[in-house]
């Protein structure tokens, strides 16, 4: 499991897949939404402004990702 720290109250999903090199502009985002399962919190999430928030955590295929401050 990866540690993605942030400094601010919480990031969206868009800047998640940024972060973590899964994509490289938000446009690719939502292809990738289609394409790839990403569990919020054990929970599909489709919603590229979906807002993530420390002690989140992200499941995109085989890599698990958690969010901290």
């Amino acid at each position: 499991m990866e540690i993605i720290k942030i400094d601010t109250e919480y990031i969206t999903l868009v800047q998640l897949l940024k972060l973590t090199d899964l994509i490289n502009t938000g446009g690719e985002a939502k292809y990738f939404l289609l394409e790839n399962k990403v569990y919020l919190n054990d929970v599909l999430e489709d919603r590229r402004g979906k807002k993530i928030y420390p002690g989140d955590k992200i499941k995109i295929n085989n890599l698990r990702f958690v969010i901290s401050k």
